[in-house]
């Protein structure tokens, strides 16, 4: 068994696959169905576990693009901004970033031009957003 926390183990078979079922969590994590259970109750009302996904591969998507978008904020504007950016439809996700951007957005629409317009028309247009990023993603290698 690993060194690992009950905790981690069970994360990991979550991150793995979020629709693994509870028995298929506590085989591959060394534990019962009822610890699975209370764990993941725990970790959902605690706010670590936020909801469950699906991993999606950019290329094979036959209407979609998709980009991770670095934007920046001004100071003073943050709280606002964040919570417009977080608004919009077409943001998948909005990360706060410690690297190049104050935040990170996950952004989709039907084809490249298509996310250009979310940047340009909503994302830019937003009061504080200074500058916006972006990076199309173009397959999933991992």
């Amino acid at each position: 068994m690993s060194a690992d926390t009950t905790e981690d183990r069970i994360l990991s078979v979550l991150e793995d696959d979020a629709q693994a079922s509870y028995a298929d969590i506590a085989k591959r994590a060394g534990v019962s169905k009822p610890t699975v259970r209370k764990y993941i109750d725990k970790l959902e009302s605690d706010g670590v576990i936020v909801g469950y996904s699906a991993d999606i591969d950019p290329k094979k998507l036959t209407s979609k693009s998709i980009a991770m978008v670095g934007i920046d904020v001004a100071s003073e504007r943050y709280v606002e901004a964040t919570r417009e950016l977080r608004g919009l439809e077409e943001v998948e996700s909005l990360y706060s970033s410690s690297g190049d951007h104050m935040l990170m957005a996950e952004v989709r629409g039907t084809d490249g031009n298509a996310v250009g317009d979310v940047i340009a028309d909503r994302i830019l247009t937003i009061d504080g957003v200074t500058a916006a990023h972006p990076s199309f993603l173009q397959e999933r290698l991992k």
